[in-house]
């Protein structure tokens, strides 16, 4: 781990996986989640000859909490990480809750985003024409309504499911690749280490994806974009990246019949094949 200061004064965690001189890959982490979150195969990261960077958003692990923080706001946050680890153009991508700061950083930073992608990522919270909550399962439509009431209502309601197991918060449809063992260890590390330092990034988290505008519009974005979701994912509909794809000029979408959200881990090898063509 490397701790890296931005221009006002905030501290970021990064942390490094596979090659060390290989092609840089960003990722975005889902949420609740750390710079612990990763595919657990890291020989994966090695065969590709990808050198993966991960990061704590502001408020989990070791990065300082940014309250108020907007999805938008972590674009110059990766653009922060890149100036200081010296890298020019680089493909990025993000899971679930990361998606929405994988696809901020292409819109803001065109000039330095290769290629974008996303896994079973969100829309907008106030997205045209989609019913956000929609075929999502209960625990992230409380979460939802707790984010719009705002903080207070937000920080009670994560307070109670804190100690919870996180997979047995997740629905049956997910289990089968949560009870993989190299997942759970992979997921209980990253997990114990975002909540460490406290709420304070889980909360502003959902507030920015739940409750707040992204800040940009997902139109704008001009790179190229892979958007993949399982059909049977209700932790996150794949009708929000349904909406996506009908708004980001370039993107093509991977509809997976039998996968649900964590069905993520099975499609990144061939995400990740995609971030690195250079056609």
């Amino acid at each position: 781990m490397r701790l890296i200061r931005t221009a006002d004064g905030r501290d970021l965690a990064v942390e490094e996986w596979g090659v060390p001189d290989g092609t840089p890959v960003v990722y975005a982490h889902g949420t609740p989640m750390s710079r612990l979150a990763r595919h657990p195969d890291d020989a994966l990261f090695a065969g590709l000859g990808i050198r993966l960077i991960t990061f704590d958003r502001p408020g989990y692990g070791h990065s300082t909490p940014r309250s108020g923080r907007r999805v938008v706001d972590v674009a110059d946050d990766i653009a922060a990480i890149a100036d200081d680890l010296g890298l020019d153009r680089f493909p990025v991508f993000g899971v679930s809750g990361g998606g929405p700061h994988a696809l901020a950083f292409a819109a803001v930073h065109p000039d330095r985003a290769t290629r974008v992608a996303t896994l079973a990522s969100t829309a907008p919270c106030d997205a045209e024409g989609l019913d956000w909550t929609a075929g999502m399962m209960d625990g992230n439509r409380v979460s939802a309504a707790a984010a719009l009431r705002g903080r207070v209502a937000l920080e009670a309601h994560l307070a109670e499911t804190e100690s919870e197991d996180l997979r047995e918060l997740l629905p049956e449809s997910e289990q089968a690749v949560l009870a993989r063992p190299e997942v759970q260890r992979m997921l209980a590390a990253a997990y114990a280490e975002a909540v460490r330092p406290g709420l304070h990034g889980w909360v502003d988290d959902e507030l920015a994806l739940y409750g707040l505008p992204w800040g940009f519009d997902p139109a704008d974005i001009t790179v190229p974009v892979s958007l993949w979701h399982g059909e049977l994912d209700t932790v996150v509909p794949v009708a929000h990246s349904v909406w996506l794809a009908e708004r980001i000029p370039d993107a093509a979408l991977i509809r997976a019949p039998g996968a649900a959200h964590a069905g993520h881990f099975d499609a990144t090898a061939a995400t990740l094949r995609w971030l690195l063509d250079r056609r």
